[in-house]
């Protein structure tokens, strides 16, 4: 019997969408934002002006200046300084004689320019009036001038017109000489100095065994003091010192300490790019800010067999070959090994082929460890090496962190697991009111009828699918789970609430990426759950692709206690959501602007992102998370975001698949400026820099620039 020939599956429609061209517009077409007529979402058609896809086309306007951007507070005002005291300037030097500059902006956007189909720069409160291109985004860690004169090398060729403003700016026009910057030094002396905005510092840990302890820094400098210009200061922040003059002026409302953690491993080759990167997320969070933010490395040693734990001389040779020499002393070691030696006792289920303890499944053990020994941080943010930023790190993470802070909790859960499509859903009213009624009323979608098992059941065993959602208002945990853990509770029920609880308070998580329910998709890892009484089913689960993300001491203490004393653990994207669910925390979804490749209908479009139960995101089986995930591919934000890492390098000035580059730059409308977008994943990127090769010669496809397959990808970019 001859084989029956199998058609090919046929390709997804957005396949056939045609490709959007005016993100790729230049500074020369600059509009106010207010007369722009983007592209997409719009039925209208922008009067374009000569794209850059047209090499011979005439320069029409002149170059604009750009502007310093400045979203900090204004620490200077007598109104801050009365609460959280005086704010001491940060240089990147002791003699605090190299300022730090700014990054540049230039107002206003290219004509046509697109805006964001999924989420809102306007709801988050960032500017979406200004634009930023690649030398005053980049420019002042290092890009666009020579080795010799402290730079990298890199962006010396191709349109350059007006990169040379920002050094102007105050007076000085010679570019930041990176040559021997520690920044560990650096971000020290600037806790220093701004000590007394912050709150008293606790010991970070009593232990001195290697093996427990996780350190931030070598370990022969853990007491390392510096004395330069009268000042000591000593590598552990509870043991600052003044040696002459007035200490700085006591805050009467002290600041929170965050952490930002960066993920990466021992292994890997910093390029250009990287260090470009890494500089900017040190000086907008930290330096800028008085110290508001630290930054370290979270270095993952791959190989189990070398004895990190057993030998200090062994953990620092290891650790000092793992970062750049300009980072030393700000990373910490962990393996997989150590981490099933503090998390043992779990059952191992060996999921996907991969353990428990490993980076994949448990993301999050080394980042709750890492909380547990350094207490100081009221909250972390995870970062992963592969995110981007066109705009501004302060900006971005302080916005997200006050919305959140601001929104209330009633309809929170449901909010999280949607996304909000503006020129569909209209504004974030009309899109919280939208979901109330989907929520309280149900909906005739057939999707419906692919939902959970338990989707929209009362709180009673054996009960029968129901068309309504119960909302969430509270811990909605399983019996087994972690109990006497001070939970908040509602101060009073749901139908009284009038969107008062939560506001002001805190998010315990925050991620970039919706909270939907898993239970009822295709989702490969919505069983991924470990040490759970599963008679009666699997506990209430949250997932959210990708891991950066910010989390509360709070938080990652209930999880890291779930993991030793309970033994229960899931799938890292399902961890931190989980356990903020059971226990009651606030967990918020910042709905950041994002945006897609192509000319997508916007109402299929958010039928699509929003197809499970009642217009969720989750909790059916025709959700977009499982075997749709392939309409994420054209977009800005996912694990394997396809237009992530075409548009950043476009951005950059590189070819890519034969479109952009310098000559289209130089003879269309100039360099491209974008508005504030993260970008995931972006991997691989290996610059032209002096006496380099040219990438538009070699080739783009040998840079490494296909997306990994992997979701928790800090790892895979080798």
């Amino acid at each position: 019997m001859a084989p029956v020939d199998k058609q090919p599956p046929k390709p997804p429609p957005w396949e056939d969408f045609p490709f959007l061209k005016r993100y790729f517009g230049g500074i020369r077409s600059l509009v106010p934002r207010e007369e722009n007529i983007p592209e997409y979402p719009s039925d209208q058609e922008p009067e374009l002006a000569p794209l850059n896809t047209s090499i011979g086309a005439p320069r029409k306007k002149s170059l604009p200046k750009s502007l310093p951007f400045d979203p900090y507070p204004d620490y200077q005002s007598a109104a801050y300084k009365s609460v959280y005291g005086e704010k001491q300037e940060c240089f990147l030097d002791f003699q605090d004689l190299i300022q730090i500059p700014r990054v540049h902006y230039y107002e206003g956007v290219p004509l046509g320019q697109p805006d964001a189909v999924m989420g809102s720069h306007d709801v988050l409160g960032l500017r979406e009036d200004i634009c930023f291109e690649r030398f005053g985004r980049l420019g002042p860690y290092g890009y666009g001038y020579s080795v010799k004169r402290g730079g990298t090398g890199a962006g010396l060729n191709g349109e350059r017109e007006g990169a040379e403003n920002m050094w102007k700016e105050r007076g000085n026009p010679v570019e930041v000489d990176y040559t021997g910057v520690k920044w560990v030094t650096a971000q020290d002396a600037c806790a220093h100095k701004n000590r007394m905005r912050f709150g008293v510092l606790a010991n970070a840990t009593a232990a001195n065994e290697l093996f427990l302890k996780m350190h931030t820094g070598n370990a022969q400098d853990e007491t390392e003091t510096h004395v330069v210009e009268g000042r000591e200061i000593s590598r552990s922040l509870n043991q600052t010192t003044s040696v002459h003059g007035m200490p700085p002026t006591k805050a009467v409302k002290t600041l929170p300490r965050t952490a930002v953690v960066i993920r990466t491993w021992w292994d890997r080759q910093y390029s250009a790019e990287d260090i470009i990167y890494l500089r900017s997320i040190i000086v907008e969070l930290s330096l800028l800010s008085g110290g508001e933010y630290t930054v370290h490395f979270l270095v993952h040693v791959r190989d189990d067999n070398v004895p990190i734990w057993a030998d200090k001389k062994i953990y620092d040779r290891v650790l000092e070959n793992s970062l750049p020499e300009e980072f030393q002393g700000m990373g910490m070691l962990w393996s997989e090994r150590q981490m099933s030696l503090i998390y043992g006792g779990l059952q191992e289920s060996f999921f996907r082929d991969l353990p428990v303890h490993g980076v994949y499944r448990g993301a999050y053990m080394a980042l709750q460890y890492f909380s547990h020994q350094n207490p100081e941080y009221e909250y972390l943010w995870n970062w992963e090496m592969d995110v981007r930023y066109t705009g501004q790190w302060y900006h971005l993470f302080d916005r997200a962190t006050q919305w959140s802070k601001d929104q209330p909790r009633k309809g929170l859960w449901e909010r999280n697991g949607r996304f909000y499509v503006p020129s569909v859903h209209g504004t974030w009213e009309d899109f919280k009111q939208m979901i109330r009624v989907q929520s309280e009323m149900g909906t005739n979608s057939p999707n419906n009828i692919w939902s959970g098992l338990k989707a929209g059941a009362a709180d009673i065993p054996g009960s029968p699918q129901g068309k309504t959602d119960k909302p969430v208002w509270g811990p909605e945990g399983p019996a087994d789970m972690l109990g006497a853990q001070d939970d908040p509770t509602p101060p009073t029920t749901f139908e009284k609430d009038k969107y008062t609880w939560g506001i002001g308070e805190e998010a315990d998580f925050i991620t970039f990426s919706p909270l939907f329910d898993p239970d009822g998709t295709t989702w490969f890892y919505v069983n991924d759950v470990t040490g759970y009484n599963a008679t009666q089913g699997l506990p209430p689960r949250r997932a959210t692709i990708g891991t950066s993300s910010r989390l509360s001491r709070r938080l990652l203490q209930t999880m890291h206690r779930e993991t030793v004393l309970e033994r229960h653990h899931m799938f890292s994207e399902m961890w931190p959501a989980s356990v903020a669910l059971h226990h009651g925390y606030k967990a918020v979804f910042a709905p950041h602007p994002v945006y897609i490749d192509r000319k997508w209908p916007t109402a299929y479009l958010a039928g699509v992102m929003n197809g499970g139960r009642n217009g969720a995101s989750g909790g059916a089986r025709t959700s977009v998370y499982g075997g749709r995930e392939h309409n994420f591919k054209g977009t800005t934000w996912f694990y394997d975001a396809g237009f992530a890492p075409n548009l950043w390098r476009r951005w950059l000035g590189y070819k890519v698949d034969n479109d952009g580059g310098e000559q289209e730059e130089m003879a269309g409308e100039g360099r491209m400026c974008l508005p504030g977008m993260l970008l995931h994943p972006v991997k691989g990127v290996n610059m032209v820099v002096e006496g380099g090769t040219n990438i538009e010669e070699d080739g783009f496809e040998e840079m490494g620039a296909v997306a990994s397959d992997s979701e928790l990808d800090w790892e895979d970019d080798d």
